[in-house]
């Protein structure tokens, strides 16, 4: 289904964004808002899962790049990436997993909130957008007014202590001269996923139908394009379901984190100190 973002809501800063976020009045994907500003991928663990899913991160940097990870258990509030944020109110949608399992959708999670819990905050594509609108590439997820496709792949993560995943992708259509110019201006991006990880034929990852995609919405493929795939930030998801730890919350798939951390600041962003 279109989702049609009003001009008030393009135009609001990050903060502003936050507000209405956490009062109720925006629950939508965050594809096309706060243009300027780094959009960031979520999950909470309890502390002593911190180890293993640092390790993890590390060691798949292209899906998971590491923006930050919060200083203390139970600390909801990040200065360094958000002013006055309340990382349990502030995204339009959470999803909460039990024990490996999806267990439900909302839009405030204090309910469930532990003070052993650590945040964790992952680069998104939405970011890399930007860069790639302002030279002159059309993003069809954002001009069909949708959430981007994503897909789980055959490819496989490099596994770290308890957690293990296959590959997640998100994908944008171009005609091939432009994809090539895609990759060029997101190898400046190296922490909100980089360059593509695959141009063409979807089956070389192991997706049989591009128009059904696991995460998402469609979009329309024209002509002489090619789908074009980049590392995705939904990959950690997988990794939660399959390790199962007792209880996890991350974001609703393309209902991000808005900072207040500027896009350009990426192309010679420095990851946080990891524990």
């Amino acid at each position: 289904m279109d989702h049609v973002i009003s001009p008030n809501l393009k135009t609001a800063s990050p903060y502003d964004l936050r507000m209405r976020i956490r009062n109720g009045e925006y629950t939508g994907h965050t594809s096309g808002l706060a243009a300027g500003f780094v959009q960031a991928n979520l999950v909470i663990l309890p502390e002593r899962y911190t180890e293993d899913f640092t390790a993890f991160c590390k060691a798949n940097p292209r899906p998971c790049p590491l923006i930050s990870i919060s200083d203390n258990p139970g600390k909801i509030d990040g200065e360094s990436v958000a002013r006055d944020l309340d990382i349990r109110r502030d995204l339009p949608k959470y999803r909460v997993f039990k024990a490996g399992k999806f267990l439900s959708e909302h839009t405030d999670v204090r309910d469930f909130w532990r003070n052993d819990f650590r945040t964790f905050l992952i680069g998104c594509s939405f970011s890399f957008e930007e860069a790639l609108l302002a030279a002159g590439l059309e993003i069809r997820n954002l001009s069909e007014h949708k959430n981007v496709p994503m897909y789980i792949t055959r490819q496989t993560c490099v596994s770290a202590g308890i957690f293990s995943s296959p590959l997640v992708v998100s994908m944008r259509p171009m005609r091939p001269e432009d994809a090539e110019k895609a990759s060029q201006i997101c190898k400046r991006y190296p922490h909100v996923h980089g360059e593509p990880i695959h141009i063409g034929d979807p089956s070389t990852l192991g997706i049989q139908d591009i128009h059904a995609p696991d995460f998402g919405e469609a979009v329309t493929i024209a002509p002489g394009e090619v789908p074009v795939f980049w590392a995705c930030g939904v990959t950690p998801q997988l990794a939660i379901m399959q390790a199962a730890p007792e209880i996890c919350i991350t974001h609703s798939p393309g209902h991000m984190l808005i900072t207040d951390l500027r896009n350009t600041e990426q192309e010679s962003f420095t990851p946080p100190l990891l524990p």
